[in-house]
């Protein structure tokens, strides 16, 4: 069969400008910038497979936009128009909002409202929320997050997910940390409990009652959970600890625990304690990762499950209390599943980076510092 002679695809400079512009921004929509991108390097002399390679898209779609463009030049990139009443905002409005809701800020605040919008671009604040919707834009929410800044990253992550993923024989892989400073609340008035129609409702205001701290050693294998409240939670209590643990596992297991960096894990008795006991493994967590520590997860159940909305009127009931959701989730214990490679977490992790490096150089070229 002979093969297919594409045909030629050939910019202006008018057009290769504004094809450069759409793909450089990282602002404007996405799906506009890929196809822009398709056609910059079709216009290289590249096949449909060679393009598709290049961009990350199938053959077939840079044959459609290929040929639209042959067709309708630029215009053929943008999305046809659909049934209904005629647009009343064109493509340049459109993406004059875009632009300014995404490398911009209204003057006093930190980001953009439908209303600030629509009085900087004259048009109507519905209109601005339909942009944003069909873009995805949500201005008014925010996420966290934090990169740990850990030289030893690496080794650390395939470190502890190698114990998740494929624990050492005749060893016990526990996943220890302190919740610390743990309230005894009560409310100031009585709660009013839920009813057909209406959810439970609680004053804002609160009495407290004292503290209480909470040692917790996860058991990876089992998802059963060690637990031991103090009054403070210093070295002298985390070696407590470690010998209840050293008590409560059998004398033929190795112990392996998976734990942070705070200053009371590190203390000379605790090393010394350690030294003498030498089936204890500490593995430490990366600086700023506690989210590879699964004991946090199950923290997380502890305070949605048992604290967050629980009344205490004593310390002396916050403990049972705790105490109480330790012995049920025993009972009936769950491990949780790591699913993760270390290489796929840190793959993402470098994916982060990247694009964090990527927004601050860009912030930087606009602003100049």
């Amino acid at each position: 069969m002979a093969r297919r002679i594409l045909p030629s695809l050939l910019l202006t400079e008018s057009e290769r400008g504004r094809l450069e512009e759409w793909a450089r921004r990282p602002t404007t929509a996405q799906s506009l910038a890929k196809r822009a991108r398709i056609i910059l390097t079709a216009a290289s002399g590249l096949t449909n497979k060679q393009v598709a390679a290049a961009v990350g898209v199938h053959h077939g779609t840079v044959g459609k936009w290929r040929e639209r463009f042959i067709h309708k030049r630029l215009d053929g990139l943008l999305d046809e128009p659909r049934p209904g009443a005629p647009r009343r905002i064109g493509d340049d409005l459109v993406e004059r909002v875009l632009a300014l809701t995404l490398e911009s800020k209204p003057t006093a605040a930190t980001h953009w409202s439908t209303r600030d919008m629509a009085r900087q671009v004259g048009i109507g604040h519905d209109s601005v929320h339909r942009i944003w919707k069909a873009f995805r834009l949500q201005p008014h929410r925010y996420e966290t997050f934090k990169l740990s800044p850990d030289p030893l990253l690496i080794d650390k992550v395939r470190d502890i997910v190698g114990l998740y993923l494929a624990p050492p024989e005749r060893a016990l892989v526990l996943c220890v940390d302190e919740k610390s400073q743990i309230q005894a609340l009560d409310r100031t008035q009585q709660i009013l409990p839920m009813q057909p129609g209406r959810i439970e409702r609680r004053t804002h205001d609160y009495k407290r009652h004292g503290t209480t701290s909470l040692f917790a050693a996860l058991d990876v294998a089992t998802g059963k959970v060690m637990g031991m409240c103090v009054p403070k939670h210093r070295s002298k209590e985390f070696l407590a600890f470690l010998k209840r643990i050293d008590a409560d596992v059998p004398a033929g297991l190795d112990v392996h625990l998976i734990l942070d960096n705070y200053a009371t894990h590190k203390t000379p008795v605790v090393k010394r304690w350690l030294a003498a006991h030498g089936r204890f493994a500490l593995h430490f967590t990366p600086i700023g990762g506690s989210w590879i520590n699964l004991v946090e997860r199950w923290f997380a159940s502890l305070t949605d499950k048992a604290l967050r909305r629980a009344v205490h009127r004593s310390v002396k009931e916050l403990i049972t209390g705790i105490n109480a959701y330790i012995a049920a989730a025993n009972a009936a214990p769950k491990p949780y599943r790591w699913t993760k490679s270390a290489d796929e977490i840190l793959a993402s992790i470098t994916r982060s980076c990247a694009k964090t490096l990527s927004a601050h150089m860009q912030r930087t070229s606009r602003t100049g510092h």
